[in-house]
């Protein structure tokens, strides 16, 4: 599909949801669950991205290693490596590039490096299976139509 991701981002929002590093696990997750989201951007003081701290990292890093959520920085469990997308990029795109990196959140970045938005793998899907609809629905018309 080669709808720009903006275009998904406009019927999507672009609200963001945020974290400091030195917050601990459990607000994190407490956020987390509060917007019923999957991840959160972790900004350092200068509103940049420090890294994404996303539901698995919890698991991984703090439940399996038998610490508690409310004594761990998020800064210590987090993904400091983030994967972006632009505006410009495609959705066929970002789904393959969050296969390819097994990610499920991807923020996207513009070209003076501002957050325009997140979107997660759910997303695409949805707006995947609506587009595919609409295409099924217009298809039956014509059919219709031309009987």
């Amino acid at each position: 599909m080669n709808t720009p991701i903006n275009q998904l981002l406009m019927q999507k929002g672009r609200d963001l949801v945020t974290i400091s590093p030195t917050a601990s696990v459990f607000e994190a997750i407490q956020l987390m669950d509060a917007k019923n989201i999957g991840s959160l951007l972790v900004l350092n003081a200068h509103g940049k991205i420090a890294g994404i701290f996303a539901e698995r990292d919890c698991f991984r890093k703090v439940v399996l290693a038998g610490k508690s959520p409310n004594d761990i920085q998020v800064r210590s469990v987090m993904t400091k490596k983030v994967i972006y997308a632009s505006p410009e990029n495609t959705v066929d795109e970002c789904m393959a590039l969050m296969t390819q990196k097994r990610i499920r959140h991807l923020p996207v970045i513009d070209g003076s490096e501002r957050i325009v938005g997140i979107i997660s793998i759910g997303d695409l899907v949805k707006f995947v299976a609506s587009e595919q609809d609409a295409m099924i629905r217009n298809l039956e018309k014509y059919i219709e139509g031309s009987l």
